[in-house]
This record gives structure tokens, sequence and C-alpha cells, in this order.
């Protein structure tokens, strides 16, 4: 048995906002539960109502959080909105030697901080694949934020500012997916995982 089949895998999936990622992942999730898991990251928000702590994040207060990132115990972080979000080594760690595959949904600055750790970090090395959602064109994505209705004009605009950084970095990853439909990127992720686990 080889050392990817034996352990679990991590399948780390990016793209623009509004291209579907979540919808896929969640999707895919369904599918293969139990043997796929959503990695639950570390967050400094307070809970929302109904959310559990371990299950929907590790809720951590900002002095829990830094001491972690001073003790190098993320794989990555990043601030956002004001709150800081990371992925904790341990989370990961733990699950691989399981044998459970692991599901990432992540922006390109943590698919960055992922793949450097890969080439030197035992328990990633030979198990991340790497999967990007391209958009048709920009302004198809720009036409899906807009339609979403839940973002100010302005806030699209900055969406689509951080779109075309990303769009730009989308031949680094393992796979690039053109997005199409729902079902056609689930069709095609869907495919990659199942191949990934021969």
């Amino acid at each position: 048995m080889n050392d990817i089949a034996s352990c679990g895998i991590v399948l780390l999936v990016s793209g623009p906002a509004g291209i579907g990622k979540t919808t896929v992942c969640e999707s895919l999730l369904a599918e293969f539960v139990p043997s796929l898991e959503r990695v639950v990251t570390a967050t400094t928000r307070a809970p929302r109502e109904g959310e559990l702590d371990g299950v929907d994040y590790h809720f951590l207060s900002i002095e829990e959080f830094e001491r972690k990132v001073s003790e190098s115990e993320f794989y990555e972080h990043a601030l956002v909105h004001g709150r800081r979000y990371g992925t904790l080594k341990s989370e990961i760690r733990k699950r691989l030697e399981m044998g459970v595959d692991l599901l990432l949904n992540v922006d390109v600055q943590g698919f960055e901080a992922f793949r450097k750790a890969s080439e030197t970090d035992r328990f990633l090395s030979g198990k991340l694949r790497t999967i990007f959602l391209m958009p048709k064109n920009l302004e198809e994505l720009k036409g899906r934020l807009t339609s979403r209705g839940t973002d100010s004009e302005e806030e699209i605009e900055r969406r689509m500012a951080t779109a075309r950084v990303e769009v730009a970095q989308n031949g680094e990853y393992d796979y690039c997916v053109n997005s199409e439909s729902m079902g056609h990127d689930l069709s095609c992720v869907r495919k990659i995982y199942l191949e990934a686990k021969v």
C-alpha cells in the first residue's frame, strides 16, 4: 500500500469570490462523508448563533491565536476584516494519520503557504492536491457577484481587483478547472479527488 493510500490526502480548492467553490466543496463533502472531512480552521471572531467550537471553527482569543502564531502552530494564517483566521497544523496532521482525506477551501494566499509547507513538511509532502476554479472571464464573474445581491458596488470592485490577481496565479496549481456550471465543476473536482486516491 503506498503512502497516499495508507494516509489521507489534502484537497485544496481555490478560486475568486463568486466562482462557487463553497458550493462545490459542500457537495463533495456530502457525497464522500465520512472519508472526506472539511478542515476546521481557527478564528478570533466570536461564534455566531448556532456555531460550535471545534465543529464550525476553533474559536480562539486574540492572545491564544498570537501565541500559536509565535509557536509556529499554523500552516497559514491571515487577517481578514479585522479578525484572524488560520489552519492549525495539529488539525491536519492527526486526521491524515487516521487515514482521513481533508478538504480545504482557501484563497491564493493560503494556497501559497500550503504549497511552500508541502516542500518540507513530512505530513503534507506528496499528499497535497491543489485545484483552481477558473472563471470564463472576469465580466461573467462580476455578473455572478452582482446577481448574488449580497455585496455593495464598492465591495464587488474590491473583490474583482482581488480576482484579477488570483486568476493570474492559476498556473501554479496542480489542476485548473474551467468553471462552467456547478454540476460541471463538481464533476471535475470529484474526478481529480478520485484519481488522487488511486
